[in-house]
């Protein structure tokens, strides 16, 4: 899932993108609030990591003004800023979720997916769709009970797939959740995950609703 790290600390920045990778998000990673809204307005993201003492604007301004224009993405503030008052600031100001540093980095991309899964309405930590269960934590899938070994991508994809069973996604609103800046695409990498999740798992588990995009169809018994 993609997400936007908002924070002006060049090495701890480096370091939280570097373990949210690991953990399985595709981060963007801004210094300034400024950038961050900027992003916002332009990008898809799933959620937000976002500092407080930011240079051109404000953390608790950026998340304010988010707010204030109806903006409902997953905000987790991660800040040296301590104080009771200052949570309940944060808090109150429309963030999801609060750390203070130093966290460990395990512990953010827990508290990340938690706060993705109530986002997204799924309450357990292991997402299912029929014979289909995906952990986001242990990073594995099943399906029927027999474990599936997917790519990075792929299960990225998938799980982008589960959480929005019953609804048809574009190639272009997947293309935006799978990938980041800078990175290559190329034309058909969205087909091409797409054929190796039905290879490994089964075809018509994934569905092409043509001329728009591709769908999961949700089970009557889920």
């Amino acid at each position: 899932m993609r997400i936007l790290l908002v924070e002006d600390d060049l090495l701890l920045g480096d370091g939280m993108q570097a373990g949210l990778k690991q953990a399985g998000f595709g981060v963007d990673w801004v210094r300034d609030g400024v950038a961050a809204e900027l992003a916002v307005k332009t990008g898809t993201y799933a959620g937000m990591v976002l500092d407080l003492g930011l240079p051109r604007l404000q953390g608790m301004a950026l998340l304010q003004r988010l707010r204030a224009g109806g903006n409902r993405l997953p905000v987790l503030i991660a800040t040296a800023r301590d104080a009771v008052e200052d949570r309940i600031r944060g808090l109150d100001a429309g963030a999801d979720d609060y750390v203070v540093k130093p966290f460990d980095l395990n512990e953010l991309a827990a508290r990340l997916r938690a706060l993705l899964r109530r986002s997204a309405g799924e309450a357990a930590p292991v997402l299912r769709v029929g014979d289909l269960a995906l952990d986001p934590g242990a990073r594995t899938v099943s399906h029927r009970g027999k474990p599936i070994e997917l790519a990075q991508r792929e299960f990225t994809l998938l799980h982008e797939l589960m959480l929005n069973a019953g609804r048809v996604l574009t190639r272009d609103q997947l293309q935006e959740r799978l990938y980041v800046w800078g990175e290559e695409i190329e034309s058909n990498a969205i087909e091409v995950h797409v054929h190796h999740l039905r290879r490994k798992l089964a075809s018509e588990l994934i569905r092409t609703v043509r001329g728009v995009g591709y769908l999961m169809p949700r089970p009557e018994r889920d």
